[in-house]
């Protein structure tokens, strides 16, 4: 029990930390170009990726993967989609960014069974439905201060969701300290190769902002793989949805954004349609081992 404890200790205080980051990113990403703002927070973040890959039994054994290309593209989708959401924090909202964000794990349900094969039954394709209903009324496509904007988070959403079954699929194959490692090694790549167009001069004291959100992105991966050593992914993702919690409270108090009602509602539809799917899911994933283990 003492463990478990731990375990969501360490789930709150990294999706704190994320929900800061984000809070950081909308900052910074009003100020210069979301693309260098990724690029630096990318080369910190590979740096820490090196180093445990080298703690963990060397960067050789890491980069081995019986996926390249996939493994790769996981990488280069989540960096670019890093740069599209700190635009749309900066652009659309940030609270409305992370509320529409929340959906993520339903398009990925959804888009498992296509992909990756896998059986999505009525009740999940129902509490899909919802959910998108929740997303559609965050963003209230006929309501007047509905704009294309609003349509950043959803790429942003899309984009995270196509990263979550490239990093399922691989994961039937490969190591998590191997994918760990594309996900910074091959991002960090792939934005170096665009990020020096969009160089500009920071403030000097943007500079301590930007170490500030480099130094808390290891340590939120740092504290979410300590947790993900001691709880199931099914303990873990309904504390992750307080992120959106503490991310509106920043947007409200700190940027002075405005959470209109549809908003609140809508990001309650898709948080209960969500949670109902990964209960769902780690529901057939127990069934299944039972089944596995009596025909033994």
């Amino acid at each position: 029990m003492k463990n478990k404890l731990h375990g969501y200790i360490f789930t709150l205080a990294a999706v704190s930390i994320f929900a800061a980051q984000d809070g950081l990113s909308k900052y910074l990403g009003t100020h210069y170009p979301p693309v260098l703002v990724a690029m630096i927070r990318y080369w910190a973040f590979a740096a820490f990726v090196l180093f445990l890959a080298a703690r963990a039994g060397g960067i050789r054994r890491a980069a081995t993967t019986a996926r390249p290309f996939l493994q790769i593209f996981r990488g280069v989708i989540l960096a670019a989609q890093i740069v599209v959401m700190i635009y749309a924090f900066a652009e659309a909202g940030m609270a409305m960014s992370q509320a529409i964000l929340q959906g993520t794990p339903l398009l990925i349900t959804l888009l498992s069974a296509p992909l990756l094969g896998e059986k999505v039954g009525w009740r999940r394709i129902t509490a899909i439905t919802i959910g998108l209903f929740g997303v559609l009324l965050i963003i209230n496509p006929i309501g007047a201060d509905f704009g294309p904007l609003l349509l950043v988070p959803v790429l942003g959403a899309f984009m995270f969701a196509l990263y979550g079954i490239a990093t399922r699929a691989v994961g039937r194959v490969d190591r998590s300290m191997t994918s760990f490692f594309y996900t910074g090694v091959a991002g960090a790549v792939a934005i170096s190769l665009v990020g020096p167009f969009y160089l500009t001069p920071l403030a000097p004291q943007d500079w301590f902002w930007m170490g500030v959100l480099c130094m808390s992105g290891m340590l939120s991966h740092y504290l979410l793989i300590r947790a993900y050593d001691i709880l199931e992914a099914s303990e873990v993702q309904p504390l992750t949805y307080f992120q959106l919690v503490i991310g509106s409270f920043i947007a409200v108090m700190v940027f002075g954004e405005r959470l209109s009602w549809n908003m609140v509602a809508g990001a309650i539809i898709v948080v209960g349609a969500g949670l109902f799917t990964v209960w769902r899911e780690h529901h057939l994933a127990v069934k299944k081992a039972k089944g596995e283990l009596t025909a033994r």
